[in-house]
């Protein structure tokens, strides 16, 4: 049974330290103000309201209705909310240890540290920012699976294969990479490094929100890869492509069976099938330029250089962008140029994310170097 003096202690320790969204209060020099933190939270809605407009002004254009392929707006985002009250738990429970120095805790000290640390607003917050995410990511399906209704006959993937060809002298890319690593198991590996992405999205979202020592850095990250959905739509309209697992599938007929070899046919047929009828239909998801694993993959390096993570975050963020960039192109997923072109969106994802948020980032590489050598001598900031 926790004593009052433990609760007590527990209080005093918390509450003069936090600010209305739980987080550890900041000094002055580089507190927000008000109107910056009210840029921060609506920086994601405003993203997800703009993406949704242009979803519905071009489904609208193309006579088709809205969709909710594979269940975004209800499935994956039940599983996401899931995912960070599941992180929320964790939270809670490390810093109420951390605090009274067991990793059994009181439930009263565990009351106390939810109480102060996830405070109504920041649960709010954190709900919209998830919201606003998922809610531009339904837009940009609905987006990407009109472009051969609205480009019909338009692809460019000849020229796009032409482009790879030159800066490789005349050779494939894929093809070298097939030469240089087999097709056995290093296709096992590219699929299940392929398939990354999926755990990705919403575990370094939900991390993001949940454990940021400042939940602004966490917004502007949620910003960003929201950001992503909608530049990734447009570059979709500018180069409609196919990519060469489906313009050239003899480059690729020594693969064995995958998991993304079999995701690669279920497209192949939604979209044969879409396109013989466009509402009965599943919507389609095949275009190739700009990659958005890669974009969505080098936001995440982006985002933590600019944030000074830890040294060990950033060299995992670059390996998984390095084996992303290597299977799309192994497996036939995307051009060279679709790869590049992924890394020019995020870095212009980043850039609008910081002028709609105002994040300072200076301060956030400061305070969480701050955070590291306190975590070095032993002090804990909770």
């Amino acid at each position: 049974m926790p004593t009052d003096l433990e609760t007590t202690t527990v209080t005093s320790a918390l509450a003069p330290s936090r600010d209305a969204y739980g987080d550890v209060r900041a000094s002055a020099s580089r507190r927000p103000s008000a109107s910056l933190r009210g840029r921060m939270l609506l920086a994601g809605p405003l993203v997800a309201l703009v993406s949704m407009v242009a979803a519905l002004l071009t489904v609208n254009a193309a006579g088709l209705p809205l969709r909710d392929p594979d269940g975004v707006a209800g499935r994956r985002l039940l599983l996401v909310f899931a995912l960070v009250g599941v992180l929320v738990l964790i939270d809670v429970t490390v810093r109420a240890g951390r605090l009274t120095g067991t990793w059994r805790p009181s439930p009263a000290v565990l009351r106390e540290v939810r109480r102060e640390r996830w405070t109504r607003r920041r649960g709010i917050a954190v709900a919209a920012a998830l919201m606003s995410f998922y809610v531009s990511y339904l837009a940009y399906r609905n987006l990407k699976s009109v472009v051969p209704v609205l480009r019909p006959g338009d692809l460019f993937d000849r020229q796009l294969g032409d482009v790879d060809r030159a800066l490789f002298l005349g050779n494939d890319p894929a093809t070298l990479m097939h030469d240089l690593f087999g097709t056995g198991i290093a296709t096992h590996a590219m699929s299940a490094s392929y398939m990354l992405f999926f755990v990705f999205i919403p575990g370094t979202l939900a991390l993001a929100l949940v454990f940021s020592p400042n939940l602004q850095a966490g917004l502007f990250y949620a910003t960003a890869q929201s950001l992503n959905w909608l530049l990734g739509a447009a570059s979709y309209f500018l180069l409609p492509a196919l990519g060469p697992i489906y313009a050239q599938p003899s480059l690729f007929s020594d693969l064995p069976s995958t998991g993304v070899g079999n995701l690669q046919e279920l497209l192949l047929d939604q979209r044969v099938e879409f396109l013989r009828d466009p509402v009965a239909g599943t919507a389609q998801s095949i275009a190739a330029f700009s990659s958005l694993h890669v974009s969505i993959f080098f936001t995440g390096v982006l985002a933590a250089h600019l944030l000074g993570l830890s040294r060990t975050v950033r060299v995992a963020a670059w390996g998984m962008l390095v084996l992303t960039v290597a299977a799309t192109i192994f497996l036939g997923w995307h051009y060279v140029v679709d790869d590049i072109g992924g890394v020019v969106l995020a870095a212009l994802a980043v850039l609008m994310a910081r002028a709609l948020t105002g994040l300072d980032l200076g301060a956030e590489r400061r305070a969480n170097a701050t955070n590291a050598t306190n975590a070095t001598n032993g002090r804990v900031t909770t």
